[in-house]
């Protein structure tokens, strides 16, 4: 799976509620997405029972349609990570490897920064519109592609629309229900997630074996009629046009300005990273120059120092999610070219990963955990940065390839008990009136860290050789070159990187402790 999905656009179905629908609710903000999903199950139930829920004769089509879009999105997600292995060395990119991850993330801030704002002023029909037919249009170059560069750029073109997507999505929540049934539409939203953590990479390795793997890209489009065909007419109908008192016109040219200047920077620096020649010493100090002064935009003060408080809590975000993320997105092919294994095998070693994330989830929201909080988001960068250590001894052929299974479910549980704690805290440490800005630069710490630590991630891979590994037929033990320095060079780095989020997680408390928005934190 591709680590962060599970409760990352849960999260990013937080960003949205405090940005163009605050009146959703704190506990909505920051609850954790296992718990919305169980807290919210018997009123669900209730619901629909009484034909007045989101399975009513009114909402059925709607929820039925935008959920399933939601699922299809995350199962494509969580399914990419096991094939690009494959795909990777099918089209002689494997030195490209880590761009085809990144390349999606960086388009996707920009997207989601221009969905808030087209949707907020035309409506969110217009941007879901573009969004999925970006999103196919990316699965489908990305399928048919005949080079690496081609298969990159269709990851990028899926990321816009994969960006656009998710913002609009939540803002026809915030249009069409009514506010109480916005916690049981939201909770089948972070639901949607869980399944296809568990199945995806499963699913996808059978189907690249069997298949090939341009079917895990090309036969998703064809599955998103159908649910389009249910919503767009309740869309049409609930929540088209602008949103009441909103200016229509022109967006919001400084925010759009700061989006591109991080998606722009963010890919200059990522090709300067792969090419590794003196030249593209050039691209990457314009990247640089374009980064800077946006993420300092977008950021709060004092974030890169781990300033107590909120830029602490902003700064472990990125932490955790670009380690993770970056060590992640090279198991499969670590496996596959270093031990032998089918796709769909080392996708079962990261399948348990899914499970445990959500039982993280779960045990950081119980009463008792609370007043250790702190404690325990340190302990959960402690399990992450020795997942990812761990993960390259497999590399010893004498120790079993079992091991990254068991890692790595330990790694997804650290993360589960930190990626939810930073959206607990963030609403915890922001006045009501911030709220919404701070969210945003949460998401933006998250997705930014994942493009800068698999640039450099695949740098340091290119550099030891990387390129070449599974040159012959792509298995160490079926004659292609074996490269473990280059794994080493990736995983152990991110190790650090996360050790070093177990330090600025003693520092997401200020000192007063301060409760300025005054939600609580759900199921507390």
């Amino acid at each position: 799976m591709t680590a962060l999905e599970p409760s990352g656009d849960a999260d990013v179905a937080r960003v949205i509620a405090s940005e163009v629908a605050p009146d959703i609710g704190g506990d909505l903000a920051s609850a954790a997405p296992a718990d919305l999903a169980a807290d919210l199950a018997p009123d669900l139930a209730l619901d629909v029972m009484t034909g007045d829920g989101v399975l009513g004769r009114g909402y059925r089509a709607l929820s039925i349609g935008i959920v399933s879009v939601v699922l299809l999105i995350a199962f494509e997600a969580t399914a990419v990570g096991t094939a690009m292995p494959v795909a990777a060395r099918e089209l002689g990119g494997v030195s490209l490897y880590a761009f085809a991850f990144s390349g999606y993330f960086t388009t996707s801030l920009f997207g989601m920064v221009f969905s808030g704002q087209w949707a907020d002023r035309r409506g969110p029909l217009g941007p879901l519109g573009a969004g999925i037919a970006a999103f196919a249009m990316g699965l489908l170059l990305a399928g048919t592609a005949g080079s690496m560069w081609m298969f990159i750029a269709g990851r990028a073109v899926q990321g816009l629309g994969g960006g656009l997507v998710i913002v609009a999505l939540y803002v026809v929540v915030s249009r069409a229900y009514p506010e109480r049934l916005r916690p049981a539409i939201m909770a089948a939203f972070a639901a949607s997630w869980v399944v296809p953590s568990v199945v995806g990479p499963l699913a996808s390795g059978a189907v690249t074996e069997h298949l090939g793997w341009r079917w895990v890209f090309i036969g998703i489009p064809v599955l998103v009629v159908f649910p389009l065909a249910l919503a767009l007419p309740q869309i049409r109908r609930r929540a088209s046009g602008p949103a009441q008192g909103a200016a229509r016109g022109a967006v919001d040219g400084r925010r759009i300005r700061l989006a591109l200047g991080i998606s722009l920077g963010a890919g200059l620096l990522q090709y300067a990273a792969q090419d590794l020649r003196w030249i593209s010493l050039l691209p990457g100090a314009l990247g640089v120059a374009l980064l800077v002064p946006a993420v300092l935009g977008l950021l709060p003060r004092g974030t890169y120092r781990a300033a107590r408080g909120l830029p602490a809590v902003v700064l472990l975000r990125g932490v955790a999610a670009g380690s993770f993320i970056a060590a992640e997105s090279f198991v499969p092919l670590m496996l596959v070219t270093q031990r032998g294994l089918s796709p769909m095998t080392a996708g079962l070693s990261l399948a348990v990963g899914g499970a445990t994330w959500a039982f993280g989830s779960f045990l950081q929201s119980r009463p008792r955990f609370e007043p250790h909080r702190e404690r325990l988001m340190a302990g959960g960068m402690v399990l992450v940065a020795a997942a990812v250590a761990t993960a390259p001894s497999v590399l010893i052929q004498a120790v079993p390839v079992w091991i990254v299974a068991v890692a790595w479910g330990f790694g997804c549980l650290g993360m589960g008990l930190v990626i939810s704690s930073t959206s607990v805290l963030l609403l915890e440490l922001s006045a009501p009136e911030e709220a919404g800005a701070n969210s945003a630069a949460l998401q933006i710490s998250d997705g930014l860290s994942n493009v800068v630590l698999l640039a450099v991630g695949g740098a340091a891979f290119a550099a030891l050789g990387g390129g070449a590994v599974g040159a012959a037929h792509g298995a160490a033990s079926s004659g292609g070159e074996s490269h473990p320095a280059a794994f080493v060079a990736v995983f152990l780095p991110m190790a650090a990187v996360a050790l070093a989020g177990a330090w600025v997680a003693t520092r997401v408390r200020s000192a007063a402790r301060p409760q300025a928005s005054g939600l609580p934190n759900p199921g507390i």
